[in-house]
């Protein structure tokens, strides 16, 4: 794994590419073996119940991971504007490049949640098997209804961290080790969030993984956009500035 995946910070553009496109191939196979794996419902029925799902309304996955989730989401959001429009806190990228990962963010936050609004598959506590009236069919059944109300496919919970995958692509050439600790949190928050939601009955695993492929995807192809202009001035620039 680590030759094919090498370490893409400090190294030239060419090679932090085709590390991008090493991890979007990669993910892509690794995610397409899960779904033809049929473990999603398997691994759904050790935490369901023909009653239903015993975590879905508990405290601490619809409370503070769910709610709490989506608020952390848009206050990093909200401070990525700032840093971005105002005065960066951060010494290294330029101004236009922090708008780009203000960007890659929003699109993220808007394009994989839009994508479930048209998704015909219905979340795991739809299923009868767990309650429901809506019949398990793989979401790469296209054409076909489960029977239940759809919409559930990706995940859009989860891409309240992994939209933020955006700051990894911001930090990794100036700032690797800051962009490397950025890239971790948020998978461990990302892989939180899709636990919270597959103990509810939200969510299948594959629904989160999905969702973090997608997000890569998408600042991947932003990052790939030219910036108008990148000598904008840095945080070590602004703080002389104001000085």
């Amino acid at each position: 794994m680590s030759s094919f995946l090498p370490n893409p910070v400090a190294q030239p553009a060419d090679r932090r590419l085709r590390f991008d496109l090493r991890v979007l191939v990669l993910g892509a196979l690794l995610l397409l073996a899960w779904d033809l794996s049929g473990l999603d419902l398997a691994l759904q029925r050790g935490v369901g119940t023909p009653q239903g799902f015993p975590w879905k309304n508990a405290w601490v996955t619809s409370t503070l991971l769910h709610q709490g989730g989506r608020t952390l989401a848009w206050a990093v959001f909200g401070a990525m504007l700032l840093d971005a429009a105002w005065r960066p806190w951060i010494i290294g990228p330029t101004r236009a490049q922090r708008w780009r990962a203000v960007a890659m963010t929003l699109a993220c936050l808007l394009l994989v949640p839009g994508l479930k609004r048209i998704s015909r598959t219905s979340c795991p506590w739809e299923q009868s098997e767990f309650g429901g009236h809506a019949q398990y069919i793989s979401h790469w059944s296209f054409g076909r209804y489960d029977g239940g109300d759809g919409h559930c496919f990706p995940s859009g919970h989860a891409v309240a961290a992994f939209a933020f995958l955006s700051l990894y692509f911001l930090l990794r050439e100036s700032r690797p080790r800051l962009a490397r600790a950025c890239l971790w949190g948020v998978l461990g928050v990302g892989g939180l969030f899709g636990a919270a939601q597959l103990l509810r009955g939200a969510h299948y695993l594959s629904h989160t993984a999905w969702s973090a492929w997608l997000c890569w995807l998408i600042c991947l192809a932003l990052q790939r956009w030219p910036l108008q202009s990148d000598t904008a001035p840095t945080a070590a620039t602004d703080s002389r500035q104001g000085a």
